[in-house]
């Protein structure tokens, strides 16, 4: 099968603005929709498309101020209490990219509802299964379930989009990334004000009415799957799926992140296996009809792959401090999960209102400098951490890492939504947090290697300088990125 080269990323922005119904929608008749106040984008479509977002981040940051208590209750270390965060991000991960690819060919909203029945499910598992091994498996759950939201967003946007023949307003897209970033930092607070009231099994109780909620608003105002652009219905399920791709791409990351999870373990041959997996996905991918992963886009879209990169780096970084830092105010300088939890609390302001300034603005390559930089600043400020060290510095260490997540996840989305074709939305915007969740994990093994059984002060200071020095190359990379340097036609 020939298939035309993708756009680069300014003939895919150009293109969305000349013409907001694409090629691969054109194809097909679609009613125009009707909006009384002329915006396109009222409150029926942005309230589910909003709320469901902020499930995984919300989930993704609440555990960091409950591994404490969840290590004294269930006697483990903090090398295994720390597979209650790699099990959200090993399922995430892998359903991430797998849900978008759904969400593209059976429609976001049935992908979406399905999501958050999972969700409600996992929540009410530990209180069934009992101990280490229903949390974590509570947290795979968790993990699948959530994974559905972040892809049926962009692709409900997308579509939307298409269907009124008006482009997605920035506010809009910046709103969808200040919901993720304000629930990612709001999580620790919400988590210890939860396990200080209830015990740490409410922070996967809490999941149950945050989940109904999203279902009935969902089923209400989401756009039916019956409008939306049919663009393989031509293809058998199993051609337009590419599931021997999801299989390879299931394996690779597995093999990958277990690998990165246990490193002192030496499993140097699961580093093997997931080369061989990596080599016989692109191979694949080369040849599919429709592929689960077009390496073939991945290469000649730049823009895009360079996207994934700065996400993994700015991710890494992100989680390297906030459990790193959670997990060292609790055990080393004494405070209750709660405290630490409000601790963070700052770090929720600064990306919201950081986030709100900077989706207004069209330009990327500015808050994505700063975003670079920042870390810099705050990895020099963790050297300064004692035991004993004035609150004021344990609260403004968290807070100023809302800066660099607040300007990058609302700058490499913009960018991720403007060079991505319409009918490859949902499983790069999956691929997307893929590579959040692969940063997440790095981070996840580099905490575990560190701290071991259980943190201290010299370990918080060798993650400081880990983090200074992954910042100063997310700063050279950013720097000299000349693609960033055009502007992007809004």
């Amino acid at each position: 099968m020939t298939r035309a080269a993708p756009p680069g990323p300014h003939d895919a922005t150009t293109s969305q603005r000349q013409h907001p119904t694409s090629s691969a929608t054109a194809s097909t008749p679609i009613a125009p929709a009707t909006d009384p106040k002329g915006s396109g984008f009222g409150p029926k479509l942005l309230v589910p498309v909003l709320v469901g977002p902020l499930l995984n981040p919300i989930n993704t940051t609440m555990v960091s101020v409950a591994l404490a208590p969840i290590s004294r209750d269930l006697g483990i270390g903090a090398a295994q209490a720390i597979w209650l965060v790699a099990a959200l991000y090993l399922a995430s991960a892998i359903a991430q990219p797998t849900m978008g690819k759904l969400s593209d060919r059976f429609g976001p909203k049935k992908v979406f509802l399905t999501g958050l029945v999972i969700v409600g499910v996992a929540g009410v598992v530990p209180e069934v299964l009992t101990g280490f091994g229903g949390a974590v498996f509570a947290r795979v759950l968790i993990g699948i379930g959530t994974s559905s939201a972040y892809p049926a967003a962009l692709t409900t946007l997308r579509q939307h989009s298409a269907r009124i023949g008006k482009p997605t307003p920035p506010l809009v897209l910046g709103a969808l990334s200040i919901t993720s970033l304000v629930s990612a930092a709001a999580g620790p607070p919400l988590g210890g004000a939860l396990i200080a009231a209830f015990g740490w099994h409410a922070i996967f109780l809490v999941n149950v009415p945050l989940a109904a909620f999203g279902i009935v608003v969902s089923a209400l105002w989401l756009p039916s799957d019956r409008l939306r652009p049919r663009n393989d219905e031509d293809l058998p399920v199993l051609t337009a799926l590419d599931p021997f791709g999801m299989l390879l791409m299931t394996g690779f990351v597995s093999a990958l992140l277990v690998f990165l999870l246990d490193l002192p373990a030496g499993l140097w041959w699961l580093l093997g296996v997931a080369i061989v997996l990596l080599v016989a996905l692109v191979l694949w991918e080369r040849r599919a009809v429709r592929p689960f992963v077009d390496v073939r886009m991945l290469a000649r879209n730049g823009a895009l792959s360079r996207t994934y990169v700065r996400l993994f780096l700015t991710y890494l970084l992100a989680y390297t401090m906030t459990y790193g830092f959670s997990q060292w105010v609790q055990d080393v300088a004494g405070y209750s999960s709660d405290v630490a939890g409000y601790m963070q609390l700052p770090a929720a302001v600064v990306a919201g209102v950081a986030s709100f300034l900077i989706a207004r603005k069209s330009a990327v390559r500015g808050p994505l400098v700063v975003a670079a930089v920042v870390p810099i600043v705050g990895g020099l400020l963790l050297l300064l951490l004692h035991a004993g060290s004035p609150v004021y510095l344990l609260v403004l260490a968290p807070a100023l890492f809302g800066v660099p997540q607040a300007l990058a996840s609302v700058s490499n989305q913009a960018a991720l939504y403007r060079v991505v074709p319409s009918e490859y939305i949902g499983t790069a915007a999956g691929l997307s947090r893929t590579s959040v969740y692969i940063g997440a994990i790095g981070a996840s093994s580099l905490i575990g290697g560190v701290f071991g059984q259980a943190p201290t002060t010299p370990d918080l200071h060798v993650l400081a300088w880990v983090i200074v020095g992954v910042a100063a190359l997310l700063s050279v990379l950013t720097i000299a990125d000349r693609a960033l340097a055009r502007p992007l036609p809004r």
